[in-house]
């Protein structure tokens, strides 16, 4: 992979997803009804289960034209973000077996706007099997109706994925109101891995080496990024608790892990995530680097390997859990300069 061209695919992706999330703005929340599979009446079920296979198969085929059509007015007039979703998807799931896994059905035809004009969180709080267990959805900005989520499992040659879509009923249709494809593991293990890995990291006091696979844990086993359940929660539990005391107050641009390298440079790092994008036998950790602009490149090539060596020599357990290291070092201009090198190539 070439020099940015990392970047602009996560970019990409986290703009598409964005996009066509029926979200943007948190508003006052409130509980709305949320009807499991095993709850609901058969003919929503086999309605929800129909759609959920129609879309997915649509997806591996690349069928973006189809899609549209089944998609409801506010998205399809500006399709461009599923468009790139799908394309981007289509090849790793193309031929798979679809299952699909689960279906909710999602009532917020009693929501009403406030004041301003602006909707309310619709909130989903769904009971599973009538236990404690709980699997929730919190949906910013929802437009009032009837809307489904299903979740399809394609078992591809490669990895497995889960192709997850919100549904709204207009006209008696079940149309596309939302599309979240994951891959459902990273470097040849599942969440469930991750997760057990992590716990024993923290065990063994590798602290951020577990901090970054609970991260990774949860990318996996989070179908959308506004859902959550009793076990997800569980996890971030967890994670909070095994988190490094730097940090305590998080991560960002505003509080900026700082780490100091040779000849008194000091290396702020405004993000720690997880990458997979190499297909390599662990997973690379990706961080964003707030830096000054370089205008040679060697030099500033050479900067974000210092500040990869730099990161290691201060926590030098990650040497051991991943793969290398992505460095995305944001100047201020209109893309970040990205670079990665193994954890052997590192000094």
């Amino acid at each position: 992979m070439g020099l940015g061209s990392g970047f602009a695919i996560r970019t990409a992706r986290a703009s598409a997803v964005a996009a066509i999330l029926l979200t943007s703005v948190a508003g006052t929340a409130r509980a709305e009804l949320c009807t499991t599979q095993s709850q609901m009446t058969s003919s929503d079920r086999d309605a929800l289960a129909a759609v959920a296979r129609s879309l997915a198969a649509k997806a591996q085929a690349d069928d973006v034209n189809g899609l549209k059509a089944q998609t409801v007015a506010e998205y399809a007039q500006d399709f461009g973000p599923i468009a790139y979703l799908v394309g981007t998807t289509s090849a790793k799931v193309k031929g798979g077996t679809a299952i699909v896994e689960q279906v909710y059905l999602l009532d917020a035809t009693m929501l009403k706007k406030q004041a301003d004009g602006s909707v309310a969180d619709a909130q989903f709080f769904c009971s599973l099997n009538r236990s404690p267990m709980e699997t929730d959805f919190v949906i910013p900005n929802l437009p009032p109706g009837r809307y489904g989520f299903a979740m399809v499992k394609v078992d591809s040659a490669t990895n497995p994925w889960r192709l997850s879509f919100l549904v709204r009923q207009d006209g008696g249709q079940w149309l596309l109101a939302g599309f979240y494809p994951q891959a459902l593991t990273a470097a040849g293990h599942d969440g469930l891995w991750y997760w057990k890995s992590a716990r024993e990291m923290a065990a063994r006091k590798e602290i951020w080496n577990a901090w970054l696979y609970y991260q990774q844990a949860q990318a996996l086993l989070r179908p959308a990024g506004f859902v959550q359940s009793s076990h997800l929660e569980q996890l971030r539990s967890e994670q909070a608790k095994a988190a490094p005391p730097a940090l305590s107050e998080g991560v960002s641009a505003d509080v900026p892990l700082v780490v100091k390298g040779g000849a008194g440079a000091e290396y702020r790092f405004t993000s720690l995530d997880t990458d997979d994008s190499l297909g390599k036998d662990k997973i690379d950790l990706a961080v964003h680097l707030k830096a000054e602009a370089l205008a040679d490149p060697a030099a500033a090539r050479k900067r974000n390997t210092d500040a990869m060596a730099a990161l290691l020599a201060a926590y030098p357990e990650m040497r051991r859990s991943f793969h290398g290291i992505w460095v995305f070092a944001e100047s201020g201009g209109p893309s970040p300069l990205a670079t990665e090198q193994a954890m052997a190539e590192i000094p």
